[in-house]
C-alpha cells in the first residue's frame, strides 16, 4: 500500500477514535490550547487560509503537513473539510513517521 493511502487511512481511523478534530474554527482552538499535534492542510486550500494556519502552527510550534486536496481529507475522515487536526501523541508520532517529519 502507498503512504499516502496508509495516512489517508490512518486519519479515518484517528476521526472514528475521536483524536480528530476537523473545521477551521474547531482546530484554531486546539492549537491554541495545545491539543493540536499535528495539523493537516490541503494543498488547494486558499492562501489566506494557509498563511493563517502556517504563522498560527510556526508561532505555538505545531508541525503541519500540506499534503492532500480538499477532496482527499474530506474523503478520508468523512466530512467536507480543508483543515483538520490531530489531537493524540501516538496517532500524530506514527503521522509524523509516514510524513518524515523531524522530531516524529
Amino acid at each position: 500500500m502507498k503512504t499516502e493511502q496508509r495516512i489517508l487511512n490512518l486519519l479515518g481511523l484517528a476521526m472514528r477514535a475521536g483524536k480528530l478534530t476537523a473545521g477551521e474554527q474547531q482546530v484554531l482552538t486546539d492549537i491554541r490550547k495545545g491539543q493540536a499535534k499535528l495539523v493537516f492542510i490541503a494543498a488547494d486550500a486558499s492562501s489566506n487560509t494557509k498563511k493563517k494556519f502556517l504563522d498560527k502552527c510556526r508561532h505555538y510550534e505545531v508541525p503541519i503537513a500540506i499534503k492532500f486536496t480538499k477532496e482527499e481529507l474530506s474523503h478520508a475522515i468523512g466530512k467536507q473539510r480543508t483543515i483538520c487536526a490531530v489531537t493524540d501523541e501516538g496517532f500524530s508520532g506514527r503521522f509524523q513517521e509516514l510524513l518524515e517529519i523531524n522530531g516524529g
